[in-house]
């Protein structure tokens, strides 16, 4: 039989992106409710009795009030899998990044609420816990990152000014430092210091940079830049979707060519005379940054 599945939140962006990539798919049975009834949580909770997983695109005040119907319903509820902010640093909660360590993707098969990543953490978070855990990047070194992403990831409001052409072509916002990935990226790189995060947004539809300098001198045994990119290597080997790429030879890097993939590349830019070194991730903020990691840990979950 196919597995039963609900998307709370279709049509959003993320929805539809995982509605998009599911269809056509054999093992899996889309369902839904009427416009009308999205909101009607005796609506919800019947559809949901006959299912066997929900996927949150909420925001995250309703995501949580449809994690309560669940929860509510006991032994005979859906599994969920929340791509909202609400869970993702919460007790109970599997985090939904695969290639964060060895055992991660088991972990997630087995849970019944796993939180997908924020597209900004995946990017962070990528570079980061591989260096973290070998040593090479302190929990406690101040870390700055700064990332641009396609204005598909701001929601409806942005996209529209961005396709009415009244946004700017270019700007940085967040500026009360306070984003709401940061705490998946404290948490999940293993750092003890909360990184300086700086995004902005382009006017492209998708793709992402995340970028974080680093002085060489001031890590634990000086590494250089190839130290690094060893690490990354070794953690990610026999990744399906993780790679560790050269330094473009132009010394430029653009963020559409993962597009429309559930692709990360990685890489290291060091200038050994000057002991400096950019970390960087690139990814499609609708992909692997959301809808594409959606539907990995879809699949590892319902095993299809």
């Amino acid at each position: 039989m196919p597995a039963k599945i609900f998307i709370d939140g279709e049509s959003g962006t993320t929805g539809l992106g995982i509605r998009a990539r599911l269809a056509g798919r054999s093992g899996v049975e889309l369902l839904n409710l009427p416009a009308e009834e999205r909101k009607n949580p005796d609506a919800k909770r019947a559809l949901m009795e006959g299912i066997d997983l929900v996927i949150l695109c909420l925001p995250d005040d309703a995501a949580r009030e449809t994690v309560s119907l669940v929860e509510a319903m006991g032994e005979g509820a859906p599994r969920i899998l929340d791509a909202s902010t609400a869970h993702r640093v919460a007790e109970g909660w599997t985090y939904g990044f695969p290639e964060l360590t060895s055992g991660q993707a088991e972990a997630i098969k087995t849970a019944k609420k796993v939180a997908n990543p924020g597209c900004y953490a995946t990017g962070a978070i990528a570079l980061l816990r591989p260096l973290v855990d070998a040593a090479l990047i302190p929990a406690d070194f101040p870390i700055s990152i700064n990332a641009v992403s396609g204005y598909s990831g701001g929601g409806k409001s942005m996209i529209a000014s961005f396709e009415k052409g009244t946004a700017p072509a270019f700007e940085l916002y967040g500026l009360d430092l306070e984003h709401k990935h940061l705490p998946e990226i404290v948490a999940y790189s293993r750092l003890t210091r909360r990184p300086i995060f700086v995004p902005s947004v382009g006017k492209f539809a998708q793709g992402m940079l995340v970028s974080v300098p680093v002085f060489l001198d001031d890590l634990p045994g000086k590494p250089n830049g190839a130290d690094l990119e060893r690490a990354l290597a070794a953690h990610y080997a026999g990744s399906s979707f993780i790679r560790v790429m050269p330094p473009e030879p132009s010394g430029r890097l653009e963020a559409e060519s993962l597009n429309n993939t559930n692709d990360l590349e990685l890489r290291v830019v060091a200038n050994e005379s000057r002991r400096q070194a950019v970390l960087i991730a690139k990814l499609d903020n609708l992909g692997k940054g959301a809808s594409g990691a959606a539907l990995q840990n879809l699949e590892l979950m319902l095993r299809i």
